[in-house]
């Protein structure tokens, strides 16, 4: 069982930046993959970026690429998301997700576990 606490999220403008964390309980972190999910009011879930296991292998949704960046550090159980240059339509809820597993999973359908969620806000 690993249960996920995001945290990080606030109400920026446009162009700042936030660092979204997720702390993940559990002595395995380390063999599970990760991701990082949004969902904007009226909106759908969509994916933002995932990382591999070790940290070796990640992938980003195109609206966000270049922008973002997805890091962990397997000692502190974490995983991270670095938004830079932040848009009005980055405003979500930022919700993170971990699955056993040896490869990136980009398909929130594949994870079986979910933090709370933490919301980001960009004005214009």
């Amino acid at each position: 069982q690993v249960q996920l606490v995001e945290s990080g999220g606030g109400l920026v403008q446009a162009g700042d930046s936030l660092r979204l964390s997720c702390a993940a309980s559990g002595r395995t972190f380390s063999s599970y993959a990760a991701g990082w999910f949004r969902q904007a009011p009226g909106k759908e879930r969509e994916f933002v970026a995932a990382i591999s296991y070790s940290g070796g292998t990640t992938y980003y949704a195109d609206s966000v690429k270049g922008r973002f960046t997805i890091s962990r550090d397997n000692a502190k159980n974490t995983v991270y998301l670095q938004m830079n240059s932040l848009k009005p339509e980055d405003t979500a809820v930022y919700y993170c997700a971990a699955k056993g597993s040896f490869r990136v999973i980009i398909r929130d359908y594949e994870y079986n576990y979910w933090g709370q969620g933490t919301w980001v806000t960009v004005s214009s």
